[in-house]
Parts: structure tokens; sequence; C-alpha cells
């Protein structure tokens, strides 16, 4: 059975490989987005805009995702506690700027209004949570902080979610690209807070003072 710091671990390895894979999707293989926008619904908009719009919603993801990876690390918090405060709130504005760029994209999602929906949905639940990991700590409630913080960081994975269900199901098994993408969008807003509830259950419910995740 894998120690808290194995699943750590794989947890960093997937993140590095994700974020350089995104990296070299977005600015050097198709900096235009080009595959992408021949599969939206709805074309009317500004794409210089929307494009430069993308590049800030994906590097700051990308900082969310390594930020929150970085503030679940024991030695971290053991050992520069004010680094990690100070990173908390840097995973924060990476979030709320994340969700200020998703809410100006979302009109023109892929799938339509039923993605653009769930997008919006989604740009109202991350912040919200974020915030309450925030305040929780601010109280002194470390284990109700760590289960927040659980299930706002799981939201950081949602485009890679997002991007294997729907290479399963378009690539794999020959549905439609559109249809597979909704199916991804919705997928992972399922699945990822299930996923942070077993996390929540299997490395968040003993007494605060012991390691979790590394």
């Amino acid at each position: 059975m894998l120690k808290s710091s194995s699943y750590y671990l794989i947890m960093l390895a997937i993140i590095i490989c994700f974020i350089v894979y995104v990296i070299y999707m977005n600015f050097i293989y198709d900096p235009q987005a080009a595959s992408f926008l021949d599969h939206k619904l709805n074309k009317k908009f500004n794409a210089p805009v929307w494009l430069n719009v993308m590049y800030v919603h994906v590097l700051c993801a990308c900082l969310a995702m390594v930020s929150g990876a970085i503030n679940f690390s024991q030695t971290i918090l053991r050992n520069y506690r004010k680094l990690h405060k100070i990173n908390g709130y840097v995973y924060l504005a990476a979030v709320i700027i994340v969700d200020v760029t998703s809410g100006y994209m979302a009109p023109f999602a892929t799938g339509g209004k039923a993605v653009s929906i769930a997008f919006n949905l989604l740009n109202i639940v991350w912040p919200i949570m974020t915030v309450i990991a925030i305040l929780k700590i601010r109280k002194k409630q470390v284990k109700a902080h760590r289960k927040w913080m659980t299930r706002s960081y799981a939201f950081c994975f949602t485009n890679l979610f997002i991007h294997t269900i729907t290479y399963v199901l378009h690539d794999g098994i020959g549905i439609g690209f559109v249809t597979s993408y909704t199916i991804g969008v919705y997928g992972s807003l399922l699945l990822l807070p299930v996923i942070a509830e077993i996390i929540n259950i299997k490395f968040h419910s003993s007494t605060p003072t012991e390691p979790k995740f590394n």
C-alpha cells in the first residue's frame, strides 16, 4: 500500500507532465488555438481578445495548480509557515483570475449554452470553496481548512479531466467532439468533488498534527 508521500509525488509528476503539455499545446504547437476554435458553435467573438484572455487563463490555471501543490507539502508547512501563508493568497489570486477569464470565455464555450452554464456554476462554487478554506484557517480550524482546500484544489484538475474524458470518448470511441467535450465538462464537475471527498476521508480524517500528503 502506497504511503501518503508516494501519492503526493505521483500528483506532482502528473502536474508537471500536464503543465508541460498545456504550455506546449497553447504557446508552441497551436498558439492560435485553431483546432479547438473549429469546434465552437458560437463564433461571434473577437478572436484576438479571446486568445489573450485564454493565455492568461491557462497561465493562472497552471499557477494555481503549482501553488496549491506546494501548500499541500508538510515540509513547507512545518518549516516555512510564512511562505505557506503567502502562497495561499497567491493560490486565491490565481483562482480568482482563472474564474474571471473563464467568465469571459464561458458564453463562447464549446458545446454551447449547456457547457456555458456548467462553467459559470464552477466559477461561482470554486472561489467560494477557496474563501471558506481561508476563513477556516483564520479561525484555527486546521482540519476543516485542509478539507476545504482539498475540495478547492480538486478543481485545478478540471481541464485535465475534461480533455482526458474528451480524448477517450472522441478519439477512443468515436463520439463527436462537441458531445465528448460536453460529457467531459459535466463528468469532471461530478467526479472531482467525489475524488476530493475520498481524499479527505483517506488523508484528512485524523488529527491535524499528523503528516498529510508528504
